[in-house]
């Protein structure tokens, strides 16, 4: 396991020093090939797939799951692992800040609950969307200081949320011995990627805000970042106390996780309280070509409202899809009319794939007509990307800084 921005950490025997997630992810991104109608192409497998280092199995933790940039189509597009999150109530996740610093809190995620994600296609668990996404007010990308953010649930969960550390639950000391869970990088090119799996570790030293593990005998590494830190209780039940934030780059010497406790009263108990506003109307999938938005919430199955042009009217659409309409029900592109494709509204259920035609479009565009990478009605990696930057403009992403994160 191994934390990091936006792959997946493996838990292991070690780890390294410099960053390794965010960057990682652009670099894949821009040696892709030119804009274009094309989907996404895999992460190399060092970077995406692997899970902890020196771990094993850990099929019975429910409450660990996988953050994913959200799919657009329902057929031909990879899973992309950005990190590990920890679920702490039926519809919110705890995760890492810098988990979100590429697309932005306003990105599009989805998160998977399952032992199993990769290889794919067919994941042993099942996927839900994230409605909303929220950085740690005093999270700073140099340090890793507060590295935390919370994710809400579009639905709740069926699994058993991870205990937070209660008064009396006994204390956190150099010494102790301490569980790691994550879907990160495993440096073992024998062990099957995207595999949920756990390690030992061992409490190195311990801050007001974060504390430091090291090897017993395994690691965090890329793509665990976000995942849940476990030590017993004084009752002998394991308590959440920290979350996997970064550590060396090569996933051996060194973790640095950020404390839950320090978390607890300012940041998790207010998002836990909060009380959803009521739903209103939203407008129809047919007519989403014709009809301005203003708010995220009058776009029906949690499409995003964007300004297309800087002043203009926002529209209801999908970060790696041009403005359309959506109609009959599909589940391929091959039961959608000429210059339709088969996208997905949620990543699960009868009614999550729909035919979605481009306004004023029969035919797909050509790249010129449809201004580059986001004219096209394919998501594609490069399509992520000019929302990521869309996003950076707005103050939404960054990359990360330090040591290993992701």
């Amino acid at each position: 396991m191994n934390p990091g921005c936006d792959h997946p950490l493996p838990l292991g025997e070690g780890r390294g020093e410099g960053r390794h997630g965010v960057t990682v992810l652009l670099l894949a991104l821009l040696t892709l090939s030119a804009c274009g109608p094309t989907q996404s192409a895999p992460f190399a497998p060092s970077t995406r797939e692997n899970p902890v280092v020196g771990g094993t199995s850990a099929p019975d933790d429910e409450a660990v799951v996988a953050l994913l940039a959200r799919r657009a189509r329902c057929t031909g597009e990879p899973l992309t692992l950005l990190c590990t999150g920890a679920l702490i109530a039926p519809d919110v996740v705890l995760t890492a800040a810098h988990c979100l610093d590429i697309f932005g809190t306003e990105g599009a995620y989805e998160i998977f609950l399952g032992a199993r994600l990769l290889p794919e296609p067919e994941p042993r668990g099942h996927f839900a969307r994230v409605a909303r996404a929220v950085k740690h007010p005093d999270y700073d990308r140099a340090s890793h200081t507060f590295d935390a953010a919370l994710l809400r649930l579009a639905r709740p969960l069926d699994a058993p949320p991870l205990p937070l550390p209660e008064p009396g639950w006994g204390e956190l000391e150099t010494g102790r011995e301490a569980r790691v869970v994550g879907f990160g990088d495993t440096k073992d090119a024998s062990t099957p990627s995207g595999e949920r799996r756990q390690g030992t570790l061992r409490v190195t030293s311990v801050d007001p805000g974060a504390f430091h593990a090291g090897p017993s005998p395994a690691m965090s590494c890329v793509g665990d970042s976000g995942g849940p830190v476990l030590v017993r209780g004084s009752d002998g039940r394991e308590v959440l106390v920290g979350i996997t934030a970064s550590g060396d780059v090569a996933c051996r010497r060194d973790a640095f996780n950020v404390r839950v406790d320090a978390l607890l009263e300012s940041f998790i108990a207010p998002f836990l309280a909060e009380r959803l506003p009521p739903t209103g109307p939203v407008l129809a999938l047919e007519t989403l070509c014709t009809a301005a938005c203003t708010r995220d919430d009058e776009c029906p199955s949690g499409l995003a409202c964007v300004p297309v042009t800087e002043g203009g009217p926002g529209r209801c659409l999908q970060p790696a899809l041009q403005e359309g309409d959506y109609g009959a029900l599909c589940t391929e592109d091959a039961h959608c009319e000429a210059g339709s494709v088969c996208a997905r509204l949620e990543p699960e259920g009868e009614d999550a794939c729909r035919c979605f035609t481009p306004c004023g479009q029969s035919q797909p565009p050509a790249p010129e007509e449809a201004g580059g990478c986001t004219g096209a009605p394919g998501p594609g990696a490069l399509a992520w990307l000019v929302w990521a930057v869309w996003l950076s403009r707005r103050g939404g992403a960054g990359a990360c800084a330090g040591h290993r994160c992701g």
